[in-house]
């Protein structure tokens, strides 16, 4: 016999847990993000009160001129290295996420499937067309998941080395010529 209310308490329970790991993933994301604006919070500080120290030993106006360039490339520098490491954490968060989903998702067909055999048993005669075709339809939107995860996987992978690329330009054309 077939017995609905405790795949319900199943799928219930399943949810939550689900929940409760997206919202750990949530706040340790939070934190990391947190961390980095006060680190970089507190290295601004510092430069700018190291470059106030700087420009005010600085004698004439053709010194002035080289500092500010200098001043100016550590702080895209600084900028870059930022933005990458913000960058690395929602990258970080992402793949957390995705895993979660797909093992989430992987899960549910499994149990539909499951639950669905258990209902085919104990099914009256003549139905075999209707769970032949929901079982069709759980095989087709399986696919299509597994097909939208990969394309996903593959804009991740593309957008990542498509940052990295742009940051690398950008540090490398603010590097002082030799």
């Amino acid at each position: 016999m077939y017995n609905a209310p405790e795949q319900v308490t199943e799928f219930n329970k399943s949810a939550l847990n689900a929940a409760l790991q997206l919202a750990k993933i949530s706040f340790d994301t939070a934190e990391r993000l947190v961390g980095l604006q006060l680190e970089a919070g507190k290295a601004t500080f510092a430069d700018a009160s190291e470059s106030l120290k700087t420009l005010t030993e600085a004698r004439d106006p053709q010194a002035m001129l080289g500092l500010r360039t200098e001043l100016n490339q550590k702080s895209v520098q600084k900028a870059t290295a930022y933005s990458r490491s913000i960058y690395d954490v929602a990258a970080h968060a992402q793949a957390q996420i995705s895993a979660l989903l797909e093992g989430n998702f992987a899960d549910f067909n499994q149990t539909v499937t499951s639950n669905i055999d258990k209902a085919v048993k104990s099914a009256p005669a003549g139905t075999d067309v209707a769970m032949a075709a929901m079982k069709s339809t759980i095989a087709a939107s399986t696919a299509a998941f597994d097909g939208l995860t990969k394309s996903a996987k593959q804009v991740a992978n593309f957008t990542d080395a498509s940052v990295k690329a742009t940051v690398d330009a950008a540090t490398a054309a603010m590097k002082p010529a030799a």
